[in-house]
């Protein structure tokens, strides 16, 4: 028995339905430059698969050196733009830049009085990398009125101690209480970004003192990319941040799905060779790896396949096969298994948190559901007369401590890639020991015939392939950075399944040295 070159349960040539396009609204200031900006923005909107639209409130003429001037038009054109918008246009997040003087914030503020989006994203702009002022002094108090209306605030370190009226901070610490003091004061989320600190780490931290995270302060630490070229940073993460956010409902989330995008788009900068100043980043740098669900799923597929080769070789399923596998070996199976569907309920249920459709939402929902009530019961129906080891084993707690690690730090297209070896290596072993057992003859006497029926269930299969489509399209809106990271809890899961399965013989040996 050995894997096939293809997938028999989830052709990989099948296309996968798309989710819904996240419409995002920048409202900011314009750079011919291309750097950042509207430009920025619309940029990283279209990096993470959403849709941009943007209201202009100010012109500017700069380049990579400098802002060498700065054009505000009338107020009340930009209002003209933002109610023309959402007058046609669900607007599901809304990132606001550059806003200029105090009538444009005034109007500003008065459309998202009205309009109250799902997501709104304030990144202050007040001073550009190159220290040209981008906000006039007059406004500054107007600007601190808009503070309320923002669930999220992503000042630099300057522009944070401009908000306080404090000198800027010189350390971490320092940054992380100016934080603190701030979105106590308003009542928001603060991202404290450490990019203008010295030292060799660049972290980031998310910070609410009202109980809306996990954690008063959530740490992202990050590698400080060496390189001039980091024109819009600013701009680029705080509409990056808005796209994700529309998607996962959580910040934390979407931090760690944003933040590698960005460390890559630096990396990936002095490949552009735009300017002779501050270089904008290279928001693109993850186009270059696969952008097709049909190609990730051929991807995931080749690294599944030396796990089913192996799996086919283990005793355990040869026995299973068979009908010749000790009975203690098979429960000591059912009994691990048992234990890892509760772990594994829960992260499916994560993964229904973090799910951007109802239809993805209610799929991994009922698949929950399904683990602790389907699935477990069968497990105790079996062991209810046989003798079981009950404690958790040594792989059961490794492969659920890895998923549970995924669920609470990964974002949604990494849970995903971390549960769906569970569905699609269990799914080809059962159909390939099912058509095995059926090429037999179906002997009646088999001791698994039950069970390798079960395996072959349909109904499994075809979830197995929604798993999959789910998986692989939401790698084509996944950056380069977090689709890696997809492929390493993919392939780990893979070898966990591996392990899961030859654990019954690496107890059995255990007991018996213990007998000796």
């Amino acid at each position: 028995m050995t894997a096939s070159s293809y997938s028999s349960v989830y052709p990989l040539d099948a296309t996968a339905s798309g989710r819904p396009t996240p419409r995002i609204l920048s409202i900011a200031g314009s750079d011919p430059s291309g750097g950042a900006g509207i430009q920025a923005d619309l940029k990283s909107i279209a990096a993470f698969g959403g849709y941009g639209m943007a209201a202009i409130t100010a012109l500017t003429a700069q380049n990579t050196r400098e802002v060498s001037a700065v054009h505000v038009p009338p107020a009340h054109f930009l209002r003209q733009q933002l109610e023309a918008i959402s007058a046609d246009i669900t607007i599901d997040a809304v990132k606001i830049g550059m806003l200029g003087d105090a009538a444009v914030i005034n109007e500003v503020r008065g459309w998202l009085e009205e309009v109250s989006p799902a997501v709104v994203v304030l990144d202050p702009v007040m001073v550009a990398t190159s220290g040209d002022r981008l906000l006039r002094e007059s406004a500054e108090k107007a600007l601190r009125s808009l503070l309320p209306l923002a669930h999220l605030i992503t000042p630099n370190l300057p522009e944070l101690a401009m908000l306080l009226g404090e000198p800027e901070a010189t350390d971490w610490a320092s940054a992380l209480d100016q934080g603190k003091r701030l979105a106590a004061e308003y009542g928001n989320t603060v991202l404290v970004k450490g990019g203008h600190l010295p030292g060799s780490e660049c972290p980031d931290a998310l910070v609410n003192t009202s109980g809306l995270l996990s954690q008063d302060v959530i740490e992202v630490a990050g590698p400080r990319v060496a390189t001039r070229n980091s024109h819009g940073t600013g701009c680029s993460l705080s509409s990056a941040l808005a796209t994700v956010q529309a998607r996962t409902g959580d910040w934390e989330v979407s931090l760690r799905e944003v933040k590698p995008w960005l460390l890559g788009a630096l990396q990936a900068s002095d490949s552009l060779h735009v300017g002779q100043g501050n270089g904008p980043v290279n928001h693109f740098h993850h186009f270059q790896q696969a952008s097709t669900p049909g190609t990730f799923a051929a991807a995931m597929w080749n690294e599944a396949v030396p796990e089913l080769e192996a799996i086919y070789g283990l005793p355990f399923i040869q026995g299973l096969q068979s009908g010749e596998l000790p009975e203690r070996d098979f429960n000591y199976y059912l009994a691990q298994d048992a234990i890892y569907l509760n772990g594994y309920s829960r992260v499916l249920a994560r993964a229904g948190a973090l799910a951007p459709t109802e239809e993805e939402q209610l799929f991994w929902a009922k698949a929950s559901q399904q683990c602790l009530e389907v699935e477990s019961e069968l497990h105790r129906n079996w062991l209810s007369t046989r003798e079981a080891s009950t404690a958790t084993g040594p792989v059961t707690k490794s492969y659920v401590d890895h998923l549970l690690a995924k669920s609470a730090a990964g974002s949604y297209a990494v849970v995903l890639a971390a549960i769906l070896p569970c569905y699609w290596l269990y799914a080809e072993v059962g159909q390939q020991l099912h058509t095995a057992y059926v090429d037999a003859g179906a002997p009646a006497d088999h001791a698994y015939a039950d069970w390798l029926k079960a395996y072959a269930d349909e109904d499994f299969a075809a979830a197995t392939r929604k798993a999959i489509n789910f998986t692989a399209v939401a790698a084509v809106a996944a950056s380069g950075t977090e689709r890696t990271a997809m492929m390493d809890a993919f392939t780990q899961s893979c070898r966990y399944e591996t392990a899961f399965f030859d654990a019954p013989r690496l107890f059995a040996q255990a007991s018996f040295t213990r007998a000796q």
